[in-house]
């Protein structure tokens, strides 16, 4: 774990490798991908079967990929009262903030009279893609496919990876709270091409939405334009920016959230107080042998950790934006001036009582997320993701005459005569001289 001070010499050196290191694959995973893009479009299910039987060592064929409604509901009925709770809250709460954030048509009409406007309208199919790998993340359904839902999306299609050939009950029963009645248990970058490219029984989709490890995130990058991706994520990553008021073991714990994700996930602490920042790091290395997921966060933290003190907390403003984090906690006494100056970020928890993992399950607000420094250009997962904005333009004949010498002007000045024609032929003047 580094400990950094902006006081010191070598800090703006020391702070750039930290943000230029966005602990992503190379090219032996992009090739890797390549070819299993490549084979499944030309082979189509065989060649996700072969992968299937290689990765997941386990059968699977396009006779038994399916997991019938029987086998969803016996699975979902074993997950405990209380947990069944639990879940259908959380959806409840992202459905209410995803319908909330649904856009609307919209119209004007200008002096001319030409009315123009832009209406929102759902894809067709999604593809969903629930990672079971290191974790079964039910929350990973809920966050992915409610959006779509609300959307309006005519057909989900979800692929998850079932290692051992079992059905993750919690799994099951997110996708029944998600409205989600088709799902083929296939993982990993095979599924992602047959989504993309279809590979019977899983039917070709429209966008490709939801998490997983390099493989998969790479097959999303190299198939955006085959299809509509949500962002292309890499390991996860949080930064919390606290003063004095904050509590070191309640930080540490936050920090911790994120580093058990994955050894490569990435936790940093802005501080303007030093004594937090030992307090913080004697914290994290107590509750560190208290968790069963202890190898990977402590992996995570001594290789990608980070802690800086700083003199001002203004200055973490600058620093966070460097970052654009995936995750940002303001655990700091007032955190609207923080909240007001940053920009960017995946998502922002505002104060010591929102711990990122709220947002992860219940808080509303979707858990997919820019990494890697992409939250200066993107946002979270939306509705947005599964709408196409369509502008629309009626100019009417009033309108028209308003308009066309200017457009045939700049017709002429580009040099594209049938543009200018398509506008002279409507008031017969289709053999003016062009200047």
């Amino acid at each position: 774990m580094q400990r950094l001070s902006s006081r010191d010499p070598g800090f703006a050196a020391a702070f750039a490798a930290l943000v230029a290191d966005t602990r992503e694959p190379g090219e032996r995973v992009s090739a890797d991908v390549a070819t299993i893009i490549a084979r499944v479009k030309q082979e189509g299910f065989a060649a996700v079967a072969e992968y299937t039987g290689r990765f997941e060592h386990r059968e699977v064929s396009a006779e038994t990929a399916l997991i019938t409604a029987d086998e969803m509901r016996a699975a979902a009925a074993l997950v405990p009262a209380k947990t069944h709770t639990a879940l259908r809250l959380a959806a409840e709460r992202i459905r209410a903030f995803h319908v909330a954030q649904k856009p609307a048509d919209g119209a004007l009409t200008d002096a001319t009279g030409a009315r123009a406007g832009w209406r929102w309208t759902p894809v067709q199919r999604a593809g969903l893609y629930v990672p079971g790998g290191r974790a079964a993340y039910p929350s990973s359904v809920l966050m992915n496919a409610i959006p779509a839902t609300v959307a309006g999306v005519d057909e989900l299609v979800v692929c998850t990876p079932t290692p051992g050939g079992e059905l993750n009950p919690l799994v099951m029963l997110a996708l029944e709270l998600a409205g989600v009645g088709r799902a083929y248990r296939v993982g990993g970058a095979q599924a992602i091409a047959a989504m993309a490219h279809g590979a019977a029984p899983v039917p070709a989709c429209d966008v490709i939405v939801g998490p997983g490890n390099a493989w998969v995130a790479e097959a999303k990058r190299q198939l955006y334009g085959v299809v509509g991706i949500d962002m292309v994520a890499g390991p996860s990553e949080i930064l919390v920016i606290a003063d004095a008021s904050a509590r070191p073991d309640w930080i540490a714990a936050d920090l911790l959230s994120q580093a058990e994700h994955d050894p490569v996930a990435q936790s940093i602490l802005i501080t303007d107080s030093a004594t937090l920042a030992d307090a913080v790091t004697a914290a994290v290395e107590r509750l560190l042998p208290t968790l069963p997921t202890e190898a990977t966060a402590r992996e995570s933290w001594d290789r990608y950790g980070a802690i800086i003190t700083v003199d001002d907390l203004t200055e973490a403003v600058s620093l966070s934006d460097a970052l654009a984090p995936e995750h940002l906690e303001l655990m700091v006494a007032d955190p609207q001036p923080l909240f007001a100056a940053i920009r960017h970020a995946g998502s922002i928890f505002l104060g010591s009582y929102t711990p990122e993992a709220i947002g992860d399950y219940i808080g509303g607000p979707n858990h997919v997320l820019p990494t890697g420094r992409r939250a200066r250009f993107s946002g979270g997962l939306s509705v947005h993701n599964f709408m196409k904005r369509t502008t629309w333009l009626e100019a009417g004949e009033q309108g028209f005459a308003a308009l066309a010498d200017a457009a045939a002007t700049l017709a002429d000045t580009e040099g594209l005569a049938a543009h200018a024609l398509s506008i002279r032929t409507r008031y017969g003047n289709a053999d003016a001289p062009q200047e």
